[in-house]
């Protein structure tokens, strides 16, 4: 059966979605469909705990929602059309008068570099009632491309609740600050949370698009610094441009350059984010001044510098490729990160960040794994590159391959007996990594092993201790 035509979302949903990393919106199912929604959640905790990652095929009608043209918009307009479902997915119970800490998700327990561009989205769904006394989940609003909690309170002024009624869901920005809030009620709260992952570029705006240029929200709640140039960057990228800041702003000359560089060693990170988006936009000087920053012995400093240096356009590639070469890993890791987000414009890299699938740190292997996929070509170089990552030693370096290989696409067939052998692997995302990759590989032979790995761990929903073979 078709699914629904998705319900896009529209300039103005963007641009909040952009400056606040997050919106609040709504299905419209039948009361009568969260009723048993939870019902099913309240057996299934009580009588089985937490079903983790298994959430979905233990509660099926769940499906549904994100079949629904809300959903599939909504992740449509900020993933593109052909997004993926992680298989990380958790049912968080909120039982506690007593808020959550403020944080930012990590990657399954993994740490990797944070896009500031929307790679990665959560849905966090909410199928019972949820006034603001029940702890729906907090947001603080403009925090996506923060690495720290700039806000020191931990009721800060500005922060956003998924507060409504049933089949309300957040969806949001992947690294955005947030928490579980008090539950004041006693009632059951539960919050679904799903991930998702964007698998190709963006070549086109896929969100209902009527306005080719940035302008800002007609309001937004964004309690934090302004950052324009950030907000203009990344509408430009999910339209299809790509390096759109480089060369556009005049720099000013010398001092300018140096005064506006010495703020990417700000410690408070807005301002030095603001530094780094700047430079990226004042050609060749704006470049160097990136590159001193890349190089600076700070940790923060070389961060923030690559994030400018991402968005820099083709001037960048060269200076970031002999960066691979510096002996500081941290060093490496933000110039192969820069290198991912410029994509085929790094095409020129490729050969030097194979040779770094040697190098002795995981981090900077696990980097390259993902920059590898995210410039994508040529092919017949980094798919024999991505299945030597299969068989890393290092855990996050094979799951980080699977998702590579995800995005390279029919171009990686040739990964295919590699990709089945990684079905077998002992960790849980290796193998669903490498399912994801025969799926989206898509040929008849991926097809075959895919098949065969699903049909060989096939695992029923309803059997449950209480109910093992009948009906």
């Amino acid at each position: 059966m078709d699914r629904p035509t998705p319900v896009l979302l529209t300039d103005e949903q963007m641009r909040t979605f952009i400056t606040e990393g997050f919106l609040i919106l709504q299905t419209d199912f039948p009361e009568s469909f969260h009723l048993a929604l939870t019902d099913q959640l309240n057996h299934v905790y009580e009588h089985e705990g937490n079903p983790g990652n298994n959430l979905l095929p233990r509660i099926r009608e769940l499906q549904k929602v994100f079949d629904h043209p809300v959903v599939t918009g909504a992740l449509t307009s900020v993933l593109g059309p052909n997004y993926m479902l992680h298989a990380h997915r958790h049912g968080h119970y909120n039982a506690s008068p007593v808020a959550g800490g403020w944080h930012k998700d990590s990657y399954w327990g993994y740490k990797r570099m944070r896009n500031h561009h929307p790679w990665w989205a959560m849905i966090m769904y909410f199928p019972q009632d949820t006034p603001v006394e029940l702890g729906p989940t907090g947001i603080m609003p403009g925090t996506q491309n923060y690495e720290s909690r700039i806000f020191e309170a931990d009721n800060p002024e500005g922060e956003a609740v998924a507060s409504g009624r049933a089949g309300t869901f957040a969806l949001i920005h992947y690294d955005i600050w947030h928490r579980s809030t008090p539950n004041l009620l006693g009632r059951r709260r539960y919050m679904l949370k799903f991930e998702f992952m964007r698998t190709e570029a963006p070549h086109a705006p896929s969100w209902h698009c009527r306005e080719a240029e940035w302008k800002r929200p007609a309001s937004f709640s964004t309690p934090m610094v302004e950052h324009e140039a950030m907000w203009e960057e990344t509408w430009n990228w999910l339209s299809g441009r790509l390096g759109s800041l480089a060369g556009t702003l005049a720099s000013g000359g010398v001092e300018a350059v140096h005064a506006t560089a010495a703020k990417l060693e700000d410690p408070y990170e807005p301002n030095a984010l603001n530094a780094a988006y700047e430079l990226a936009g004042m050609g060749p000087e704006g470049v160097e001044a990136l590159m001193r920053g890349l190089l600076h012995d700070h940790v923060k400093v070389s961060r923030t510098a690559a994030y400018g240096l991402a968005v820099a356009g083709a001037e960048a590639v060269a200076p970031l490729e002999r960066a691979l070469g510096s002996g500081r890993d941290e060093t490496v890791v933000h110039a192969a990160f820069a290198l991912g987000e410029l994509r085929h414009l790094a095409a020129q890299a490729v050969p030097s960040l194979i040779k770094l699938l040697d190098h002795p740190s995981e981090p900077v292997r696990q980097t390259v794994t993902e920059t590898l996929a995210m410039i994508g070509a040529p092919a017949d170089q980094i798919v024999p590159a991505l299945i030597r990552c299969l068989q890393d030693e290092d855990v996050q370096v094979r799951f980080m391959a699977g998702l590579a290989l995800a995005r390279v696409g029919a171009a990686g067939e040739a990964a295919v007996p590699q990709l089945a052998q990684a079905l077998d692997d002992d960790n849980r995302y290796v193998r669903a990594h490498a399912a994801e990759a025969l799926h989206y590989i898509g040929t008849d032979p991926a097809k075959d092993a895919l098949i065969r790995f699903l049909l060989n761990s096939r695992w029923c929903p309803t059997t449950t201790p209480q109910s093992t073979f009948y009906p």
